[in-house]
Formats: C-alpha cells, structure tokens, sequence
C-alpha cells in the first residue's frame, strides 16, 4: 500500500511538473518560435512589434465581416513576390536601417488613419490614376528619377514592402498593375516588388502590434 501511495504521489508530481512546463511555454503569444517582441524603430515611429498578449483577444470589429470584395490572386504578376507575415517583418526589420526598402500602405489616408501596421508610409493608390502624381508619388517615395528627357530611371528604385486591407482588397492590385499608371505599366521592376496578401485582415486575425483609432 505505501508502495502505491509513493507511485501516486510521484505521477502527481510528475503531472504538476508537466502542467507547470506547459504554463512556462504559454507565457506568451510567440511571433515565431521563442520571440515575443521586437523594439523596432520604422521612418520615425519607435514601436514594440508583437502579438496581443491578452487570452481570449478578437480580431477588431473592422475586420470581422467576411462579404467584401473579390479574392486577389496569389501571384498579382510575374516577378512580384507574395509574402507572409515572417517575411513581411523582415522587411520591416531590415528597412530600419537600409534605405532601399520602403515599407508602404497603399490604402487611401482614411483607412490609413484608421488602423495600420506601425512605421508605413501612406502612399494612396490612388495617386496612380494619373500620370503626374505616379511621377511625384515614385521620385518622393521609391527612390525613381525621373530624367531631362522625361523617361524614368529605375536603377536605384527601393525594394517595396506593400499591404492594404487583406485578401480580398484591390488597392495594391490596383498600385501594383491595374490603375492607369500602375507601377508595372510604368517599368517599375517586378522583382523590386513585395506583395503582403494578407494586408491588415490577416495582420489584425493574428493580433499583431497596430496603431489608429480604429473606427
């Protein structure tokens, strides 16, 4: 009889021991395996990147419907490659320090303003219906010149890091290729260019680090 009572007490130590092992593991939400936070400091904006850390937390009410829009292809054009949230923020990460990497939001100022991901830029689609403002909008933010002769010199254009509302929305698609002066229709590189699918719906689905007033 002792004998069962010490196997007893040793299973139940043992499984306060697992238990307690498990609790230790699910301190907190990881953005990959063991990182909770990353101290990041984006085009002026100081900012911890991490998942919400509260149990129980929901996606924010902007982002709950699912009858919006059409979904956007996996591959928006040959060359431009599609991301997810790892290589999202190791664009994020790198652009900190290196120049060549413009992290943008193509959504227009009012989604912008309402909720983002931290240290983006807000460059508007829309600035690609016309010629002019694609000009201006590719010479202030990506690093294109515009020569004499009016052509466009893309030697030095930065590596773009784009996301918009999420699986569904077509306003990098519409940055991207589809607007009047697209960046592909003006000879922008393909290859200079990152599409985050995901965008702000599946960014806010994984309670990552945002800032807005949300409304």
């Amino acid at each position: 009889m002792m004998m069962l009572k010490k196997v007893a007490i040793a299973t139940l130590v043992s499984s306060l021991c697992i238990s307690s092992s498990l609790a230790e593991g699910a301190k907190f939400v990881p953005i990959s395996k063991g990182v909770k936070s990353i101290e990041m400091n984006l085009n002026g904006e100081k900012f911890t990147l991490m998942r919400n850390q509260t149990q129980g937390n929901k996606i924010t009410d902007l982002y709950v419907t699912t009858d919006r829009g059409a979904p956007q292809p996996m591959v928006l054009a040959p060359g431009v490659e599609t991301v997810g949230e790892l290589e999202f923020i190791e664009l994020m990460k790198k652009a900190q320090t290196d120049k060549t990497i413009a992290v943008i939001d193509s959504r227009k100022p009012g989604w912008f303003a309402r909720l983002r991901i931290p240290g983006a830029i807000n460059v508007p689609y829309t600035n690609f219906d016309e010629k002019d403002t694609a000009i201006e909008m590719m010479e202030d933010e990506m690093g294109v010149v515009q020569k004499s002769d009016g052509t466009l010199d893309f030697s030095n254009a930065k590596t773009l890091a784009l996301y918009c509302n999420g699986y569904w929305c077509g306003q990098t698609p519409g940055m991207v290729k589809n607007a009047k002066f697209a960046l592909l229709k003006m000879g922008y590189p393909a290859e200079k260019i990152k599409y985050y699918r995901g965008g702000m719906q599946a960014w806010t689905s994984l309670g990552f680090t945002v800032v807005g007033d949300g409304k």
